[in-house]
């Protein structure tokens, strides 16, 4: 994002707290509290929590610009204080309290120290809240549970829905970073399992399966889907610490496939290089993307490979652009995603790529033709 707008100063702690926060925070909206300027000095923060998000809005004031913000939690959270104790005196937590004691407008680092604390603080908060609740149920998984680490909890209740628990719950000891050779990203990637309980305040004998959901950092799509994983079912009777063990032996066998499915990506397209000539761009991490330049005849085109995480039980889906032939909007003119033409993912690489060839110049003489039709309707208008 950018920062015109603000302060100075305010721009430089959003800026850090934006690149150095160990969660991905965004700002959803900004806007000025003054009524005689347009400066920028308050902000919705979209913190990531329990595989979901909290807002809180921070109220700097550009026109004393030493003063600390003042953070504005949300409504669900009026009982969240963190400034105070129960007996209603100053500093619940001495860490928060000297970050605001020692607050230094011209210190970039102390709205994220403020944000992380804040965020500690606020984890605690709802673990009390969950520790609670009257159902035993709960009371026996967050027991079977506290030798995790890294789980986080969130009570949730309203007047219009039912009271529930939800859990996050990390899953693996593997750092998926390091398995990537060339790894892009800058944030661990992970994969945690969503574990909801219907609050239930009176005795049920055969309480029903919790409502499971595996979730990962959105970038490890490109290594791996979560959505493609079958969850083991739950079984009558069944707790937490029964259920993720083989949920995360299942996990680890994927993921370390998924890491050796790369070099079965990479030397696909290197297959396609002696048929197409050498690709002018490759995705050279993942190999999900490949770009050949091509001719036939004098009618030349790009023809873009798109492949799968399930790759090669899934074949690629492939588009011709043409590079002489443009739209109305002077965009050069492709074809739909072509993915029904001969392929077996127990063929030798060669193969594979052998067959997509005869495809694509059998396909080609119909592209040309469908450019051809489009440009003349296009002259006609």
């Amino acid at each position: 994002m950018t920062y015109d707008g603000f302060p100075p100063f305010i721009s430089a702690q959003l800026h850090y707290l934006i690149n150095h926060f160990a969660h991905p925070v965004r700002v959803e909206q900004a806007w000025s509290g003054s009524k005689y300027s347009n400066t920028l000095d308050r902000f919705t923060l979209l913190i990531p929590y329990c595989l979901d998000t909290i807002k809180w809005d921070v109220i700097y004031n550009a026109e004393f610009p030493h003063a600390p913000p003042d953070i504005i939690f949300g409504p669900e959270d009026e009982d969240f204080h963190p400034f105070y104790n129960e007996s209603g005196g100053e500093g619940d937590s001495r860490s928060i309290k000297n970050s605001l004691a020692t607050w230094n407008n011209k210190d970039p680092t102390r709205l994220l120290a403020l944000i992380w604390e804040l965020r500690d603080q606020y984890m605690s908060y709802q673990r009390k809240r969950v520790g609670e609740v009257d159902d035993d149920r709960l009371k026996f998984e967050i027991c079977t549970m506290l030798s995790r680490e890294g789980i986080e909890m969130h009570m949730s209740s309203g007047v219009e829905k039912p009271e529930e628990v939800k859990f996050a719950v990390p899953l693996m000891d593997m750092n998926i970073n390091k398995m990537v050779v060339g790894c892009p990203w800058r944030h661990p990637q992970k994969i945690s399992l969503q574990v909801i309980y219907p609050v239930n305040r009176k005795y049920v004998s055969a309480p029903s399966a919790p409502h499971l959901k595996l979730m990962s950092t959105p970038a490890l799509k490109s290594l791996f889907s979560v959505d493609d994983v079958k969850l083991p079912p739950w079984l009558d009777g069944m707790c937490m610490a029964e259920y993720l063990p083989h949920l995360e032996e299942t996990l680890e066998r994927q993921v370390s496939e998924a890491v050796s499915l790369i070099e079965v990506r990479r030397r696909f397209i290197e297959a396609l290089a002696p048929l197409f000539g050498r690709p002018i761009e490759t995705d050279s991490v993942f190999y999900r993307k490949s770009m050949f330049f091509v001719a036939s005849g004098a009618f030349s085109f790009l023809v873009l490979f798109f492949l799968s995480t399930q790759f090669p039980k899934q074949q690629p889906s492939l588009m011709l652009q043409s590079s002489m032939y443009f739209n109305s909007q002077g965009m050069p003119i492709k074809s739909p995603l072509l993915t029904d033409y001969p392929w077996s993912p127990r063929w030798e690489h060669s193969q594979m790529a052998e067959r997509t060839f005869e495809f694509l110049v059998d396909e080609s003489v119909n592209f040309k033709k469908y450019c051809n039709e489009a440009q003349l309707q296009q002259n006609q208008h």
